[in-house]
């Protein structure tokens, strides 16, 4: 047996224990009427975040950027409920692009044991974010988020490489940075374009970035999120419904990943991950003249 089927085996007994103490920490809590009730419109946002995120656009900057415009849940909790929603949605991608796409194994686990590393202790901090700290934070991810996606679509990146994974030094590279971008995905960056360049910057064939994102993200967001479920820092309808919804989504659009061009999707996209960040730091700056005045 290849490693890589340990490794998707693993990943889905993580996922499993994962939702298992999601259920019952929350089974422990008193909740309002309803709120296990997951709304359409969140399903909605979930269901083509994470079509688009298949293809490699993301889900993070998209749903972001829905969330805000249409007010799904309060800017505070956008990043736990992402994280914790999300699960599921990823496991999916990840089990099917860590099965058909060919990666070395040894870069494949250390680039993702030092995300969940960055994530478990970046979820920590950001958990205990204020509302205007998010706001702020995530305004900056977005932007940071949007220069990415415009150096993708200028094509002044680096040449595609052809190697199918690291050693020494470039490895250790990418391990202390994965680290860290493990830790922003609980900001709400998202690792995928940031570890789309990561990967060509060090010469590896752009094909394994989707096994190695998808992998990472697969398993550092179950321990990134159990540090949002435990201080209660998401929304929990919210959460249950991009759990139903996402999943579905991936398994609707994993077939069509070779068919679709995305160019003009990416510009969209682009468009509206600006338009958010923004607003982010638009709401961010409103709320600090408010502030100021009461005092």
């Amino acid at each position: 047996m290849e490693p890589k089927y340990i490794l998707v085996a693993l990943l889905i007994v993580i996922a499993i224990a994962f939702h298992a103490y999601w259920y019952v920490f929350e089974s422990k809590r008193k909740h309002q009427p309803g709120v296990l009730k997951p709304a359409p419109l969140a399903m909605g946002v979930a269901f083509i975040a994470n079509f688009f995120d298949t293809l490699g656009i993301g889900s993070y900057a998209t749903t972001t950027s829905m969330s805000k415009l249409w007010g799904v849940m309060p800017d505070e909790k956008i990043p736990g409920t992402l994280n914790v929603g999300y699960v599921m949605a990823t496991v999916v991608q990840a089990v099917i692009f860590m099965t058909i796409i060919q990666v070395d194994f040894l870069t494949l686990i250390s680039i993702i044991g030092a995300a969940m590393i960055g994530a478990f202790f970046g979820a920590g901090v950001v958990a205990g974010f204020s509302r205007r700290q998010v706001q702020i934070g995530m305004g900056l991810a977005l932007l940071g988020a949007s220069s990415l996606m415009i150096l993708s679509l200028s094509g002044q990146g680096p040449a595609p490489g052809e190697a199918l994974g690291l050693a020494g030094a470039k490895l250790g590279i990418a391990v202390a940075i994965s680290m860290v971008l493990g830790a922003f995905m609980m900001l709400g960056i998202g690792f995928y374009a940031p570890c789309m360049i990561m990967i060509s910057l060090l010469g590896m064939d752009p094909r394994v970035s989707y096994p190695i994102m998808m992998g990472a993200c697969a398993f550092l967001m179950p321990s990134g999120s159990t540090q949002f479920i435990r201080k209660n820092s998401y929304d929990l309808r919210t959460a249950i419904a991009f759990l139903i919804a996402g999943p579905i989504a991936v398994l609707i659009a994993a077939p069509l990943v070779d068919k679709i061009p995305l160019f003009w999707l990416r510009i969209l996209v682009l468009a509206v991950v600006l338009y958010t960040a923004i607003r982010m730091l638009t709401s961010a700056a409103q709320e600090k003249a408010a502030a100021t005045q009461t005092v």
